[in-house]
């Protein structure tokens, strides 16, 4: 009765490892599918494919700030834009 518990045990732990390892082959499948997408893109629109490059485009404001909007200042540091504090206290 040992023996049988052991080897359902076995199969179903090798089935799981099974479906695990093509869970993690369709990951890594889809990843380099988004990539390889990405350089295509970049290629043909004329832009180097690269991390610099990628997170560049990414940091840059897409939409022009209005007045009222919660977006930063453009041309200032962080040091030189206005801080406002949050006041702490206790509601009994």
């Amino acid at each position: 009765m040992n023996l049988i518990q052991q080897t359902l045990r076995a199969v179903l732990f090798l089935i799981l490892a099974f479906f695990g390892l093509v869970m993690a082959f369709i990951f890594m499948a889809s990843t380099a599918l988004a990539i390889g997408v990405l350089y295509i893109v970049a290629r043909l629109q004329g832009r180097p494919f690269g991390v610099k490059a990628y997170w560049a485009e990414r940091r840059r404001p897409s939409m022009s700030p209005r007045a009222g909007a919660w977006s930063r200042t453009a041309g200032q540091p962080a040091r030189e834009r206005d801080v406002t504090d949050i006041e702490m206290r206790e509601i009994p």
